[in-house]
């Protein structure tokens, strides 16, 4: 009896592992198609050439897969990065990225391994979501460029003022112009893509509209032999690969070097963990790693380097997909890698029949997505300042650069931090012939001129006056040594002073954080 139970036992765990497999299996395929043409994109977006995104997309699946704190978070290039990858390859070009990302996820790597991974994640919402929508606006002026077959300019205002050139001086009058066949491509790819979203059986819900409206450009331009410019894929892999050479960094200032890298390192880990976070909420099989998670990025980054590739976080779209799709576990992401891997083996001929308008109009459809509305009316219900900051990183990343606009984001922040743990509100109310001083927030040497203003209000005629510090915060001893001079003074005046000491006292002792009752 107990052999039959044992082999029934053992023939339940090879179905359940062979189930489990299968599932993984089909996860990866889905995963892989909705990869692929974001990858080429990606590059596409950040000025590099298209194969450089495979190369990304491969190292991701393959070693970040086998290595990741969140076994069903999918690597790849990011659309977060690709602005400041832009900006450095046009001010410093292509050979500087490899030697940066290397720095890059050599902080990444260190800082796994110090255990400093949810650190990364202690940045203000607003701050985060704003530089997404930042970049989202950014890709979305960037690529209405590329979708004409024009190059794009070198800033966001400069992208926003050269459209009017781009739509008059290339797109009309209809003279059938270049520009006129890459806008039919891009805008039959985004006609794809709407439709399907919009209309897709509920079976075929796992198939990316991206890869059907690409699919549906490459077949227009194919038939009718349009003019227009596609994306270049070199014949093999090797071809794909360039290594670093330090001197590639010899035109950049220490300075420049490390704030760049910083940069890469800060962003790609807050955004990788933002998604493992995600990825841990929309299932319960798994919970994230974030240390080791953050330490696979650096390997994967210092990889991506090494070999000239794009730089590389976790990607909350392809994540969402291989959870959606039903993946178990990190096989999926690690054989997303191995299709990846084998399209640029076996199709490379295929994928050079790509327009690359038919790209940038996938990325369009990216960009706007990273703008989100609904992220802006949930901050709202905070008050006014965290939409400030929002709009505020937005702007600024629009008008200026990632860099700069993160940067303007968390001191306003800080500063929104400094008020909150420094703000109080004093008030003086004459009541029943008694004086009423109302103390609340936070005292602090900073706000001594506003209780003293406060105290000096009292009247030297009242005979009764309360001081009421019960919906104090903390106060230090700075302003407990103002006040106690205050009510010796109207003592010696010959009035009362009702105020509870000791309990002021205790505010004193008790950290911010807590509220003595």
């Amino acid at each position: 009896m107990s052999t039959t139970l044992h082999h029934v036992k053992t023939e339940v765990k090879k179905e359940e592992k062979s189930g489990a497999f299968m599932r993984d299996l089909s996860a990866s395929l889905v995963v892989f198609l909705v990869a692929l043409p974001l990858c080429m994109g990606i590059a596409l977006a950040s000025g590099m050439p298209p194969a450089t995104g495979l190369v990304t997309g491969i190292i991701g699946g393959l070693v970040v897969g086998f290595l990741a704190g969140q076994p069903l978070q999918v690597s790849g290039p990011a659309a977060g990065l690709a602005v400041i990858v832009f900006e450095l390859v046009r001010e410093h070009g292509i050979a500087s990225l490899g030697p940066l990302l290397m720095i890059a996820g050599a902080i990444q790597l260190v800082a796994g391994l110090l255990k400093t991974g949810r650190y990364f994640r202690a940045i203000s919402p607003e701050v985060i979501h704003g530089m997404l929508a930042g970049i989202g606006v950014l890709i979305v002026i960037q690529q209405f460029h590329v979708v004409l077959d024009r190059s794009p300019k070198h800033s966001g205002p400069a992208n926003i003022i050269g459209m009017w050139d781009a739509i008059f001086g290339g797109l009309f009058p209809l003279n059938g112009s270049k520009e006129e066949a890459a806008a039919l491509v891009g805008l039959t790819t985004m006609a794809v893509m709407i439709l399907w979203e919009r209309f897709r059986p509920a079976k075929l819900k796992l198939i990316p509209g991206a890869l059907l409206g690409i699919s549906a450009a490459t077949a227009l331009a194919q038939v009718f032999h349009l003019g227009v410019n596609r994306i270049k894929v070199p014949d093999n892999l090797f071809q794909m690969v360039s290594f670093p050479h330090l001197s590639a960094l010899a035109g950049m200032s220490l300075s420049s070097i490390a704030g760049t890298a910083l940069a890469l390192a800060f962003i790609a880990s807050a955004e990788t963990l933002l998604s493992a976070a995600a990825v841990e909420q929309m299932q319960t099989r798994w919970k994230t790693n974030y240390d080791r998670e953050l330490t696979a990025q650096g390997v994967g980054n210092l990889l991506c380097g090494a070999v000239g590739a794009l730089p590389m976080t976790g990607v909350i779209v392809r994540s969402s997909t291989n959870v959606q799709a039903g993946a178990e576990t990190r096989r999926s992401a690690i054989l997303h890698g191995v299709w990846m891997l084998l399209a640029v083996l076996v199709f490379s001929s295929v994928l050079r029949l790509i327009p690359t308008a038919s790209l940038a109009a996938v990325l369009i459809f990216v960009g706007i997505k990273l703008v989100k509305p609904a992220e802006v009316r949930k901050l709202a219900r905070f008050g006014k300042v965290p939409v400030l900051i929002y709009f505020a990183s937005m702007l600024t990343i629009v008008g200026t650069d990632l860099l700069t606009g993160v940067l303007v984001g968390v001191t306003l922040s800080l500063l929104r931090l400094l008020y909150t743990v420094t703000h109080l509100e004093a008030r003086v109310v004459e009541e029943a012939g008694d004086t009423h001083v109302h103390l609340s927030g936070i005292g602090t040497f900073i706000s001594i001129p506003k209780i003293t203003q406060a105290l000096d209000q009292v009247s030297p005629h009242s005979s009764m006056v309360h001081v009421h510090c019960s919906n104090l915060r903390y106060i230090d001893h700075a302003c407990i040594e103002v006040i106690e001079s205050w009510t010796e003074r109207l003592e010696r005046n010959g009035q009362t002073v009702n105020i509870e000491m000791e309990k002021l006292h205790l505010r004193y002792r008790a950290p911010v954080s807590e509220t003595v009752v």
